[in-house]
């Protein structure tokens, strides 16, 4: 009986972890960009598009009923916190592994903070990451500031 209790215990477990979690709004419109930024399937449009919103500017046309999706297979970024002066982050697209550093790192890594991806420590880090990535993005209906147009998908990977 005690080994079925610990089975079933362990089951759930693993199934919260690999659960999918869903953010919506500011938080998913700022990872959508960054990460959008590096990723080698996001065209150069799409890529202006996401971080002209960002930058809070939506005076630029796109297509209307055309969203702009960004997907990652895991996003991981560390920060010090004995060397407290170097960031990074991994972006892994499809077998292609797209590396930030210093400030782009920092920007990306306070974002998975700012959304409570749970962090994750070593010693001497800390790190942030999410995997299986799936964000959308409408843009017409961010241009709408009625608080809509931004989700995304995730598992925690830590």
């Amino acid at each position: 009986m005690k080994l079925l209790v610990f089975l079933l215990l362990a089951l759930l477990l693993a199934t919260h972890s690999a659960a999918a979690e869903t953010l919506n709004g500011n938080g998913a419109l700022a990872l959508t960009a960054l990460v959008g930024n590096g990723s080698p399937s996001v065209g150069a449009v799409e890529k202006s598009g996401l971080l002209k919103l960002l930058d809070g500017k939506a005076d630029f046309s796109f297509p209307a009923g055309k969203a702009i999706t960004v997907a990652a297979e895991k996003v991981t970024c560390r920060a010090g916190n004995v060397d407290i002066a170097p960031h990074s982050c991994d972006l892994s697209f499809g077998g292609q592994v797209v590396s930030l550093k210093g400030r782009a790192a920092h920007e990306l890594y306070a974002t998975l903070a700012e959304v409570d991806i749970p962090p994750d420590g070593a010693a001497g880090s800390v790190s942030e990451a999410v995997s299986d990535l799936k964000c959308t993005i409408d843009t017409n209906e961010v241009k709408q500031k009625s608080g809509g147009g931004a989700e995304c998908q995730y598992a925690s990977a830590n």
